[in-house]
């Protein structure tokens, strides 16, 4: 079964976590899987065991308290999110194989900018260095995924000091852009998803759906 991966733009945080859940509330045995690739308005989110006093200083930006795992964490304009809603069960897949799955992925697109990545079984994410480049935080619902991995490509990274991100006190954050990448969050998306499915080992057929789908085109 192939896999339908959605270019979905930029948006709000809280209507797009809501069609999540209701996306996986509603899918049968035969729904196809899908991944989502977007971008997300300024948002602290909170995990379900987040604590309050690693938000620091949020100030005007808003906070939403989220069924995800992990702490809190950044999105904006900048950072590609990726949402994988897939049935693990149906994929024969551990929690632990898709963590690793969203890791690997972007350590063979850092490779392939020339940038030596590295993931953590202790804090998972993707690292260059002590400094985080891409975070990752799941929702396993009846045996299928959601929320995903935040990959910071060209950003503002200054929201990330009103917070301990990820709940580390001083974790300092990276991206693409300080490390010599030039590419927009579309093209970074367009070159993600095949790695991402190969790790998966769904399909890749350039199966693109929504909103300015094309990814070949440039921001």
């Amino acid at each position: 079964m192939t896999v339908l991966c959605r270019w979905r733009g930029r948006s709000d945080y809280e209507p797009v976590w809501r069609e999540m859940q209701d996306f996986t509330a509603a899918r049968g045995p035969d729904t196809p899987d899908e991944i989502w690739f977007l971008e997300h308005r300024p948002v602290f989110t909170l995990g379900v065991s987040g604590r309050a006093e690693h938000l620091l200083a949020p100030g005007d930006i808003p906070v939403v308290r989220i069924d995800r795992g992990g702490q809190v964490t950044y999105h904006g304009p900048g950072q590609l999110v990726v949402y994988p809603l897939l049935d693990l069960r149906r994929l024969r897949l551990g929690v632990r194989d898709l963590v690793i799955a969203l890791e690997e992925s972007v350590m063979a697109l850092a490779e392939q900018y020339g940038i030596a990545a590295a993931g953590s079984r202790a804090a998972p994410g993707v690292y260059v260095g002590a400094r985080k480049l891409a975070s990752v935080g799941l929702r396993i619902r009846r045996g299928c995924s959601f929320h995903g991995l935040s990959l910071n490509v060209a950003m503002d990274l200054a929201p990330f000091q009103r917070i301990n991100p990820c709940g580390y006190a001083g974790l300092e954050m990276t991206q693409l852009a300080d490390l010599g990448v030039t590419a927009s969050v579309r093209g970074v998306a367009a070159e993600l998803a095949p790695l991402l499915c190969e790790r998966l080992g769904l399909p890749w057929d350039r199966n693109w759906s929504g909103p300015r789908a094309d990814l070949s085109q440039s921001e």
